[in-house]
């Protein structure tokens, strides 16, 4: 279904996405999906930002239909270093909160856009709470993109809700999420910072009550993926939402899946000429997200531990050569030659994640990696580490069965990252996802099944595909 009516001409949908690569890639793929269609699609973001969103969006076959705006982000007056205008790229942790509380600095230039454009709905990020009463001024109906799981959202709102963490003695000792199907098992400190910083928790309160006012929500996640959260969330809770994803399968031109992100930091030919030497199915994967930053003796812990399983591996690391290379053991590189590549830098996940010599996935379990993951039909080692990430390992390890922890027990900030793991744990955990053993292979079978239905949901017809159209529809109803 496109997007045309005689009466109005294209449907014109804006894009806010919250400046940080996590949230503008997959809302950048939004707007492309939107733009396949035939809606008018507009991304509104700030100077820094632009570049890399044009990048994202040069190779796609939609480009006639999408524009990039920009509004100025006062860094500066905002207390924060100046140029700073994406959240990956905050020097320290004192200023995490300072770049949430700036983003409402945003409000002007972002009035002043819909003033000018008027666009027939605004999809903005959960962080743009003040977005739902600045659309509301002009009558714009707003929809809410988190970003994250529809499990994630029910597994919170059920947290917040009965506070299952107050009953219980200690840190370690497990509770049932009420309410949540499935029979969810946590442990207060695997969700208790969520609920001690209080900052966080009035940033949460905000999201939810600029949630209950907007129009309803889009979910990069498909149907047959959360069935029951699905259902769960629209039924009990009584919200409005569409599963429209996984987004990352929008890009079917290889360029497209190459300049999705950052810049990578391998030459293609580089990364893909060393897995084409590699056996289906016999590489580790491992990667941690833009923002995870894994302390010198975590990352040694890790290396240790690849090396030790005998596992081939392509390993992800933010640090360059010019950082020092205290965190490598001594040879490592030379005696992993063959056997391992590390990439220092950003990584085109998921062209990686597609090629055939990818086994398994070791994961901080963000959504992003999450779906992509399942998109390329791979089984997880998964490692939370802060957000809502250990939602996310309950819903691959104990819901999907597609996925084996390392051992992770304690969510953290980013910045203060548990660093409990050992190299034995990495040993284990590598070296049982790639067994051969039954209950391997029935992770495997589950994860290809998986991948096919993702790629099924997207498809036309496919159910993410008739929710997409479902939605426009409804959003050209409102035009009258």
């Amino acid at each position: 279904m496109g997007a045309e009516t005689t009466k109005h001409g294209p449907l014109h949908i804006m894009f806010f996405p919250f400046m940080g690569h996590g949230h503008m890639i997959p809302m950048v793929d939004m707007a492309k999906l939107f733009a396949s269609k035939g809606v008018k699609t507009t991304i509104l973001t700030t100077p820094l930002n632009a570049p890399f969103i044009l990048k994202a969006i040069e190779k796609s076959k939609t480009l006639s239909n999408i524009n990039i705006q920009t509004i100025k982000f006062p860094s500066v007056e905002a207390g924060l270093p100046d140029g700073c205008e994406n959240f990956d790229s905050i020097p320290s942790p004192e200023f995490i909160p300072v770049f949430f509380n700036s983003t409402e600095l945003l409000k002007e230039g972002f009035e002043q856009q819909l003033s000018l454009l008027h666009p027939d709905c605004v999809v903005s990020d959960m962080f743009f709470t003040w977005t739902t009463d600045s659309s509301a001024k002009f009558d714009i109906p707003r929809i809410v993109f988190h970003g994250i799981s529809l499990f994630s959202m029910c597994a919170s709102i059920c947290m917040a809700i009965y506070k299952p963490y107050e009953n219980v003695s200690s840190d370690s000792e497990s509770f049932v999420v009420p309410n949540l199907p499935g029979e969810i098992k946590m442990t207060r400190i695997q969700v208790m910072d969520y609920f001690k910083i209080a900052e966080w928790v009035e940033r949460m309160k905000k999201i939810g009550e600029s949630e209950q006012k907007s129009y309803g929500v889009l979910v990069n996640s498909f149907y047959e993926l959360e069935r029951d959260y699905a259902d769960y969330y629209r039924k009990v809770f009584g919200k409005r939402a569409w599963q429209i994803g996984p987004l990352s399968l929008c890009n079917n031109d290889k360029e497209e899946k190459i300049y999705r992100g950052k810049e990578s930091s391998i030459d293609e030919h580089e990364w893909r000429k060393w897995l084409d030497t590699k056996e289906a199915n016999s590489v580790v994967y491992v990667s941690f997200g833009s923002i995870v930053k894994f302390s010198d003796s975590q990352l040694r812990e890790i290396a240790i531990g690849l090396e030790a399983s005998g596992q081939q591996f392509i390993w992800v690391v933010k640090k360059s050569k010019k950082d020092g290379e205290e965190w490598l053991p001594e040879g490592f590189e030379k005696r992993i030659e063959g056997k391992g590549l590390i990439i220092r830098g950003w990584a085109p996940q998921v062209s990686i994640l597609e090629h055939e010599a990818i086994g398994a996935f070791m994961t901080h379990c963000g959504w992003n990696s999450t779906l992509e993951g399942v998109s390329a039909g791979i089984p997880f080692i998964t490692w939370p580490v802060s957000a809502e990430q250990f939602y996310n390992e309950k819903l691959v390890v104990d819901v999907l069965k597609i996925g084996i922890p390392v051992g992770v027990k304690k969510w953290c900030l980013f910045t203060e990252i548990d660093n409990s793991i050992k190299w034995d744990a990495v040993e284990k955990t590598v070296r049982k996802i790639f067994a051969k053993d039954e209950e391997a292979e029935e992770r495997r079978k589950k994860a290809k099944e998986l991948s096919r239905l993702a790629r099924k949901a997207v498809e036309e017809r496919g159910t993410s595909d008739l929710e997409l159209d479902a939605f426009t529809a409804e959003l050209g109803s409102l035009r009258g």
